[in-house]
């Protein structure tokens, strides 16, 4: 897929991952989208790149189809969306206040999980009508899950399930939407310097910097962004989960 001239969506365009997203594939001559629950953020962000800002509830099924409504009034329909709206909570299976918190659980689940499926499920909708592209091409769609898909810790019950979710519908969503010429992948990024660090101590920082291999520090969005570009133009990477990560595997706590 060649990026220059497509309509692109992200969702979580306001901060971190998603925000340095879209400013890579403005840069390579898309026309971007960004979605965000944020309004100052996404009107921030899009400003910036001369792109369009939707407030957007990715777990929300009217939200979710108005926002990527107007994104395809402005832009056209999508050939490529990101999914990179997300939240991390920690809360202990049985911690010292009891159980963990229901709701608190399902809100993970929703906003996560669903939330990527919601958006998927739209976004394939509309790329089936596109007309194909080079080798029959629509589409492309990129989740975000993470290294604790696979290696979550302790306090990360939630948000190691909403992911690990995201990584089990990667291949069956690839192989549904292969015939309409759609690819599904996901990245799994590790510890990336995103917003969400700003509130750890300098000490919690160095602690986890120290169980990366190599480089020995926190990724950045930036480079996120390139795989993304790598994926989207490279048309055989379909269905696969990519690691992202310094070669980091996740201690228990």
């Amino acid at each position: 897929m060649k990026i220059s001239g497509i309509a692109a969506v992200v969702t979580g365009g306001g901060s971190g991952i998603g925000a340095a997203t879209a400013r890579h594939l403005a840069s390579l001559g898309a026309k971007v989208t960004v979605l965000d629950v944020n309004q100052a953020n996404a009107e921030a962000v899009a400003k910036e790149i001369d792109g369009l800002a939707q407030v957007c509830d990715v777990a929300d099924a009217a939200s979710a189809m108005a926002a990527l409504a107007a994104a395809k009034e402005k832009h056209g329909t999508a050939r490529l969306v990101i999914n990179c709206a997300g939240i991390a909570t920690a809360g202990r299976i049985l911690g010292r206040e009891g159980p963990h918190d229901l709701a608190l659980f399902r809100r993970v689940i929703e906003i996560n999980l669903i939330g990527s499926f919601n958006i998927l499920r739209l976004a394939a909708a509309d790329m089936s009508s596109l007309d194909a592209m080079e080798e029959g091409e629509r589409g492309c769609i990129i989740n975000t899950a993470s290294v604790a898909a696979y290696e979550g810790q302790i306090g990360q019950a939630a948000y190691s399930a909403s992911k690990g979710g995201i990584v089990g519908l990667t291949l069956p969503a690839a192989r549904e939407l292969a015939k309409f010429g759609i690819r599904v992948v996901t990245m799994a990024p590790g510890l990336i310097e995103t917003p969400l660090f700003a509130n750890l101590s300098p000490e919690a920082v160095e602690s986890l910097v120290a169980s990366t291999l190599f480089p020995h520090r926190l990724g950045k969005p930036e480079e996120l962004a390139k795989l993304i570009q790598h994926i989207a133009e490279n048309v055989l990477i379909n269905g696969e989960t990519i690691r992202i990560d310094g070669a980091i595997r996740l201690a228990p706590k």
